[in-house]
């Protein structure tokens, strides 16, 4: 392989060849450049995919309520269904080792008002378990606890844009504010990297909300973590079999998606899994399609380059060259040129992911990147491509006879 003698002829045929050695491996380049930023773009889609949900537990399920469109059990369609503090505790009572931490939802509009300052935005009643469920940062202050629950408060944590609206640039905590009239005091400010429209909730106890609002038990929807020990197939057949018990509890039909919907986060993952694994697919066979095009073409070029040599080729079998040295020639000559155009490609297709990637910044797309193993696995193919290119060519001109070739015009 280091014989000195082989690399000068090697050279000495690309300086030769120049146009088509160059056109030839352009093709490889560009198929190996095409490849990385494929698989590259499938990359950042799916991590742009993933992000959107970075500030929720991935073990998440949320059980949603709506009107029936399906007439079932004697009961007509369009009936209401309403979740009230009871479906929580009986989900904790019938699932005690699926359910890792949940809590109820109670979703309300208010107006807010803290001197001066005022703004519309929506409160959420929770229980504190719900910081875990929803990922929530509190930057100050703390969090609604369980005491806040049991005595019914009138505490809230706020978002930061909340923060900088109502209070500019003072200090929130400990102080009131007016939530519809009522003073609620801020025990916490929060904020939300995956979210900016999120960092204009408000937190604020159920129990509160629920007394203030009728002195009801009803609830708009229930969000609980199930056991992060659980596979994909674990937590789709858990889901599945939740949804079933709640639409035998309220008597809805087993496929009104209307009535009751229970949404396992499980799902997305297993979606976007499917999709960028089509896309990944999809890349790889467009970017060796494009590689394959750079073979043929390296293969024509050798075709043509021992033609033009079968003279040499006659030469050195009659002073007793063997088969395997002729082949040797002709697919180090191959190899050279495929790796070293591939190796281009795909410098300056890494060049640029790496100038450019961290740049871009959108909710469907986020750090366009390959790892090493997608690397190592594109030099692997250029070196396979570039045996397999100088295969056929070489081992032809291994089978010239020097009498065939020393005649040849």
């Amino acid at each position: 392989m280091f014989d000195t003698d082989i690399w000068q002829e090697i050279f000495h045929s690309i300086k030769n060849n120049k146009l088509r050695t160059f056109l030839t491996g352009f093709s490889v380049g560009w198929g190996i450049f095409i490849l990385v930023l494929l698989l590259a773009s499938v990359n950042g889609m799916q991590n742009g995919f993933t992000g959107q949900f970075s500030d929720d537990a991935t073990n998440s399920i949320f059980i949603r309520t709506g009107t029936t469109s399906i007439a079932y059990g004697g009961f007509e369609a369009g009936r209401r269904i309403q979740l009230t503090n009871e479906d929580v505790d009986y989900i904790k009572k019938s699932f005690p080792k699926d359910v890792e931490y949940i809590s109820p939802r109670i979703y309300q509009n208010i107006s807010a008002r803290y001197k001066s300052e005022t703004g519309s935005y929506n409160v959420q009643a929770v229980y504190p378990e719900h910081q875990i469920i929803e990922k929530t940062i509190v930057n100050k202050g703390r969090f609604i606890n369980t005491n806040d629950q049991l005595n019914k408060s009138k505490v809230a944590v706020i978002g930061r844009k909340v923060a900088e609206d109502l209070f500019k640039k003072e200090d929130p905590i400990g102080k009131f504010v007016e939530f519809n009239g009522l003073p609620f005091r801020v025990i916490g400010t929060f904020t939300d990297d995956g979210d900016d429209n999120a960092e204009r909730n408000i937190y604020a106890p159920t129990s509160t909300f629920q007394r203030i609002y009728g002195q009801t038990d009803e609830i708009n929807q229930i969000a609980l973590t199930y056991n992060p020990n659980y596979d994909l197939t674990k937590a789709l057949e858990f889901s599945g079999r939740l949804e079933s018990v709640f639409k035998r509890r309220f008597k809805v039909a087993p496929q009104d998606q209307a009535g009751i919907r229970v949404f396992n986060y499980a799902e997305i993952f297993e979606n976007i899994s499917n999709f960028t694994g089509g896309l990944d697919i999809a890349a790889i066979i467009v970017g060796l399609l494009i590689l394959l095009a750079g073979i043929v073409g390296i293969g024509n070029i050798m075709v043509f380059i021992i033609k033009e040599r079968t003279k040499e080729i006659g030469v050195r079998k009659a002073l007793g060259a063997e088969p395997w040295q002729i082949i040797k020639l002709v697919l180090f000559e191959s190899v050279f040129i495929t790796t070293l155009s591939g190796f281009i490609g795909l410098t300056i297709a890494t060049g640029l992911l790496a100038l450019v990637g961290p740049s871009i910044k959108s909710d469907a797309f986020a750090n366009p990147s390959v790892s090493m193993s997608t690397v190592v696995t594109a030099t692997i193919i250029l070196v396979v491509a570039g045996v397999m290119a100088g295969l056929i060519p070489a081992m032809k001109a291994a089978k010239v006879k020097p009498i065939v070739a020393l005649s040849d015009k």
